[in-house]
């Protein structure tokens, strides 16, 4: 990529779009593309379409999409499938009708099958039934990365898939209907501890164990793959060590200051029991994680600190 290139970031407002963005910028990129929903409604085919004719963008960061933790995947079945499907299919699609040099589609690690051994290995892929809350948003990012790899095969397209792990920080969602672990705990530390509470409430019994990388150092990674990865298999983005949930809470709860006690819901699901990922193909190219979890979670705090409902900040 050369830094007078046109490039646009599908979702650059969001946990991932924006870091890309802020990545792309620190490397001196100056034709910048994004698009906010009100300007452009990545359902709408037709609109995604002229977006692709009118600006013609060199290189496209796919990191669109509608997300959520356990709960809203579980309640939002067929909004997950059908959102998820037509944004990916409209952006790669048109990408390829507008002869884009390179596209990146990010997926998730949800992809892999619920019970597949650990570290996941990029080759287990379809390998056994999925966890059940978030099947339907990984049937999408599944559908994602072989579209990426059927235009690949067909048309000769420089289209590339990354799989990232669990993320955080700036941007993320902190709305406890459809937020991940890691920023739902940050509000209900934050808040028990500005309303003087007892005890925080958390999900499970605490045992499963998650991956966490912070945002700015997955974007990155999207802009070194971009520059030097080009093969139709997806790689794996993750920081190279996991932590049970337990554990995660306490560290949230050191750094933000919460005095009381945790107290675990058991009768709530605990999701996938393990996400590690095996991130050694891309570690081998080069790239590495940079933010330490401490680090990152206290990064994360003082963004959700800067947001309009943050209670007592």
């Amino acid at each position: 990529m050369q830094s007078n290139d046109s490039i646009y970031v599908a979702g650059h407002r969001g946990l991932v779009g924006s870091a890309i963005w802020r990545a792309l910028q620190r490397r001196g990129f100056t034709r910048l593309l994004g698009r906010s929903h009100a300007e452009m409604d990545l359902l709408d085919g037709q609109a995604v379409r002229n977006f692709y004719e009118s600006e013609k963008p060199a290189y496209v960061f796919v990191a669109a999409a509608k997300v959520g933790g356990i709960l809203a995947n579980d309640t939002y079945p067929g909004q997950f499938l059908y959102e998820n499907l037509q944004i990916q299919n409209n952006l790669i699609h048109s990408a390829h009708k507008a002869g884009v040099k390179k596209l990146l589609f990010l997926g998730s690690s949800c992809i892999y099958p619920k019970m597949a051994p650990q570290p996941l290995k990029e080759e287990y892929l379809l390998t056994g039934p999925l966890e059940a809350t978030n099947q339907w948003y990984a049937m999408a990012k599944i559908a994602g990365i072989k579209l990426c790899q059927a235009y690949r095969r067909q048309y000769g397209c420089d289209f590339i898939s990354a799989m990232p792990t669990n993320l955080y920080g700036p941007n993320d969602s902190y709305d406890l209907r459809q937020s991940h672990v890691l920023p739902a705990l940050i509000r209900k530390f934050h808040e028990a501890k500005t309303a003087g509470a007892a005890s925080v409430t958390c999900w499970g019994t605490g045992a499963p164990r998650r991956e966490f990388l912070y945002a700015d150092d997955l974007a990155e990674a999207c802009v070194f793959l971009m520059e030097h990865y080009s093969e139709e298999q997806f790689i794996n983005v993750g920081f190279g060590s996991d932590l049970d949930i337990k554990t995660l809470a306490e560290l949230v709860r050191r750094v933000i200051g919460f005095q009381g006690q945790i107290v675990w819901d058991a009768s709530k699901p605990d999701g996938t029991p393990r996400k590690w990922m095996d991130s050694s193909r891309i570690l081998a190219l080069g790239w590495k994680p940079r933010v330490e979890l401490e680090a990152g979670i206290g990064l994360a705090y003082e963004d959700y600190l800067k947001q309009p409902g943050a209670a007592g900040s």
